[in-house]
């Protein structure tokens, strides 16, 4: 019998805490991301086994299962050696849980109260007339269940809840049923994974002819075996022979002196819920970020959606508009400036040195225009693509968890791009040294235009006064107010004319420079709103695996 007993590899306390640990570290994680419904065995577990834990390590739940007529009670009354269980001919013949406790009664109360045993169906197995008779047992919560195959409900649902609850189960089967379909489908294949704390008895042993009786053994055991109960130790016992009880005695007596059965149960529970969990988190290696493409593609989609061409084309208009306006001719500056600003147009910085409206510097609002409809389609197909690449490797529910993160935010990109675009730096607030030089040419001529006006000027109004005339030098054969006037003004509008190129080349250059910084803190924008919820979801999916990995580990 010890040989065939598998609970022979102790489990560690602390090990089975730190599994039980990664399973709730598990769950933390993936709160909010995944469906609730696969998660409940997980969270009946952590609860179930921090308060078994909590509980007297020092006794042993047994629990005795079988279908009607099997002969559970007469089993567990021949176990206490005293008529504890009410045996009878109607079926269902246990309708309620009965508990022989073996040792003080106190020490069991509370595991007697969590599993839910009446006090009225609680019998203590400690008498002065047994000696040390019993004291192997000490320790011992000996449950005798209702019949699983019960015609009443409520019976079968009080197993279920049991025998999720119990450190050990002895399956009770007869001759007549053991091979029965519905203990097998519903109940032991079920306990495979819980080999460490499962025995098989076949009771009413005495009913079959002594060469009968190995057949039949043989017989179950190749039904266990292929239940993925092989390893469960098997014993025929008879309640009416005390001889027919030793083996299972014995087995009961190894299991109460080890204390390792509700630490091997748990273990085992664990084992169940992490396969249960495998599916949710595969085996994929999850990707850090969406790819470069699809980034790239959001980036493009972002920058149309915030208008960037627009106010691209607006920082081009501008730059020439103050170009010209700093670089023209003095004679036709004050005509540009009754022009509005392109910028200023949309509500972004305006030309260097005017001062902004006090009530619109505290709102960040711009007048750029909204995005048309296939910018905003444009925009959520890109969000939907950069959602899809990230989760495509994901198994489960994750690829819709990075779908709803990705788009979590998606009502707040209106105004977080239009702060973008607004509070940038468009490098339109200095005037570059080149417009104040020529700027200064260009009064320098002017003022050339005009004293040559202003001699022409003054020379006529001395002939129509009759004075004497000024002397007038000349240049060649141009006099030299003549030379000043047309000079200065040719000079001007020439001056004017080869600068008006460079402006249009420097406001192209200006463009792409804006261009490429609203691009930034666009992108930034897309980092904080799309991107990071999508690579918080990936590094959960990541961390989660690595805390299933953990509780995985025996």
């Amino acid at each position: 019998m010890r040989e065939a007993f598998r609970g022979e590899q102790r489990v560690d306390a602390d090990a089975l805490v730190e599994r039980l640990q990664a399973v709730r570290r598990f769950l933390t994680l993936v709160d909010g991301h995944l469906p609730d419904t696969p998660l409940v065995p997980a969270h009946t577990l952590v609860e179930r086994a921090g308060t078994r834990l909590a509980l007297s390590r020092d006794h042993t739940v047994v629990a005795l299962a079988g279908a009607t007529g099997s002969g559970k009670s007469s089993l567990f009354n021949a176990l206490a050696r005293m008529e504890l269980s009410p045996v009878g001919v109607r079926r269902p013949t246990t309708g309620v849980t009965h508990a022989c406790v073996w040792g003080p009664l106190d020490g069991g109360n509370r595991l007697l109260d969590w599993v839910g045993v009446l006090p009225r169906h609680r019998f203590v197995r400690e008498s002065a007339l047994d000696g040390d008779d019993e004291s192997a047992m000490h320790g011992l919560i000996l449950l005798d269940l209702p019949d699983f195959d019960s015609v009443q409900r409520s019976h079968r649902l009080e197993v279920d809840r049991l025998l999720g609850l119990v450190d050990l189960v002895v399956w009770v089967v007869d001759p007549q049923k053991y091979a029965d379909r519905v203990i097998h489908t519903s109940y032991l294949r079920e306990f495979h994974r819980h080999r460490d704390v499962t025995l098989v008895v076949l009771n009413q042993a005495d009913r079959l002819p002594p060469p009968e009786l190995p057949r039949v053994l043989a017989d179950l055991r190749r039904l266990l075996d292929a239940d993925g109960l092989d390893g469960v130790p098997l014993l025929a016992t008879t309640a009416v022979d005390p001889d027919g009880m030793t083996g299972l005695r014995e087995a009961l007596e190894r299991t109460v002196a080890e204390r390792q059965a509700a630490l091997r149960r748990l273990a085992g529970d664990v084992d169940s819920v992490v396969a249960g969990l495998g599916d949710l988190v595969g085996s994929a290696e999850p990707p850090t970020r969406p790819d470069d493409a699809t980034v790239a593609g959001l980036h493009r989609a972002l920058s149309g959606a915030a208008g960037v061409p627009a106010v691209g084309d607006a920082v081009e208009r501008a730059y020439r508009h103050r170009g010209g306006a700093a670089t023209g001719w003095p004679l036709v500056r004050g005509w540009r400036r009754l022009r509005p600003d392109p910028l200023r147009r949309l509500h972004l910085p305006g030309p260097a040195g005017d001062a902004a409206d006090p009530a619109e510097s505290l709102v960040s609002a711009t007048s750029v225009p909204d995005p048309t409809a296939a910018q905003r389609s444009a925009l959520g197909l890109a969000i939907r693509a950069v959602a899809d690449r990230a989760g495509e490797p994901l198994p489960g529910a994750w690829p819709g968890a990075v779908t709803s993160a990705a788009r979590s935010r998606l009502a707040d990109l209106p105004d977080a791009l239009d702060r973008a675009i607004a509070g940038t730096d468009l490098g339109m607030d200095h005037r570059p040294i080149w417009w104040r030089l020529v700027g200064a040419l260009q009064w320098l001529v002017t003022l050339a235009a005009v004293v040559g006006l202003g001699w022409l000027a003054l020379g006529y109004a001395l002939r129509v006064l009759g004075l004497p005339d000024l002397d007038n030098p000349t240049v060649g054969v141009v006099p030299l107010p003549t030379l000043l006037l047309l000079g200065g003004l040719l000079a001007g509008l020439l001056v004017a004319a080869l600068t008006r190129p460079v402006v249009r080349w420097a406001a192209r250059r200006a463009r792409r420079r804006a261009e490429r910084r609203l691009t930034a803190a666009v992108a930034d924008v897309g980092e904080e709103y799309v991107l990071r919820p999508v690579r918080e979801v990936l590094g959960t999916y990541a961390e989660a695996r690595l805390a299933l990995r953990d509780a995985a580990r025996r």
